[in-house]
Order: structure tokens, then sequence, then C-alpha cells
């Protein structure tokens, strides 16, 4: 008879961490959802601030062109090439602001600060935002590789998640150690 309650033991136990483990992999399919949500809304806040300056005429022509159309196919890009669009935006910003003088001229310009300023937040949170993504999505990838996860299907329909690589390295010059003084 004991053998039986404990046999019964073991399976309730056995459920309660199944249930514990689904739990968690739901929280952290929702950060990641989260997170997905802050970046895409950092990215979009990037690209419009990128949008506002290429069309503010602080920039010469030549500059104003290429962010423009780095912004706008940053803004306008599928889920299937949005990476590459935002690293093409992130090299097109690289390629406008690649010396401290460029934005020392800028900021000399009426408005010119604070479209400086905007776009250095906007450029700033854009890898913190992707680094906090990414580490959801390892989290969960880390659960979901565990063997009774697969067995018994834990994740449910939920699709795999996948990190947002891109290069977001900001231009130099907008940075604190590049910045103008």
């Amino acid at each position: 008879m004991t053998t039986w309650i404990w046999a019964g033991v073991a399976v309730v136990l056995f459920g309660m961490y199944l249930s514990w483990t689904a739990g968690r992999l739901d929280r952290l399919h929702a950060r990641i959802d989260a997170a997905r949500a802050a970046l895409d809304a950092q990215l979009v806040r990037r690209a419009s601030v990128a949008m506002e300056l290429a069309t503010s005429s602080l920039l010469d022509p030549a500059a104003s062109l290429l962010l423009l159309d780095a912004a706008h196919a940053a803004r306008q890009a599928e889920d299937e090439q949005r990476e590459v669009a935002e690293s093409q935006l992130s090299l097109a910003l690289r390629a406008v602001f690649a010396e401290p003088e460029q934005v020392a001229a800028l900021v000399a310009e009426p408005g010119g600060e604070d479209a400086v300023r905007d776009l250095t937040a906007a450029v700033r949170r854009v890898p913190m935002a992707r680094r906090f993504h990414n580490d959801a999505v390892r989290a969960a990838r880390a659960v979901r590789e565990h063997r009774l996860v697969r067995y018994f299907r834990l994740a449910g329909k939920a699709p795999f998640p996948m990190a947002f690589e891109m290069d977001d390295a900001p231009p130099s010059a907008l940075t604190p150690e590049g910045a103008p003084a």
C-alpha cells in the first residue's frame, strides 16, 4: 500500500514540476514578446528621428538623401528583411556622422542641438533593447532545449524564438567618447 502512495506522490510532484516548467516557459515567451515590442519601438523611433533629421535641411543634400533612403527602407522593411535594413541604417548613420566635427557643425545650426540630442538618445537605446530581446530569447531557448520540455511538448505551438541580429554600433561622433567638446 505504501508503494502506491509513494508512486502517487512521485506522479503528483512530477506533474507539478511539468506545470511549473510550462508556466516558466510561458512567462519567458511573454517576456520575449514584450522585449520584441520594445525593440520595434526603439527601431521605429531611431528611423523616425533619422528621417526627421534628413528632411530638416540641416544636413547637406547627399547626406540627407543617404540617411532618408536608409531610414525609409528600415521603416518599410518586412520582417524577413528587417535586420538587414536596420543594419544599413546603422551604416548610413555612421557614414553621415563619421567625424565629431560634423556633429559640432550640426549642433551649431538652429534646431541642430535638439536634433542631435534626439538622434543620440535613439541610437543609444537600440543596442540596449536588442540586448534585452536577445537575452530573453537565449533564456527561452535554454528551457526549450531540455529533454522533458521537448518530450511533453510544453512549449505548445509557440514558434521557436529567434534572436534579432543586426549591426547596431552607433556613430563614434554620437558616443560620449567621440562627442565634440
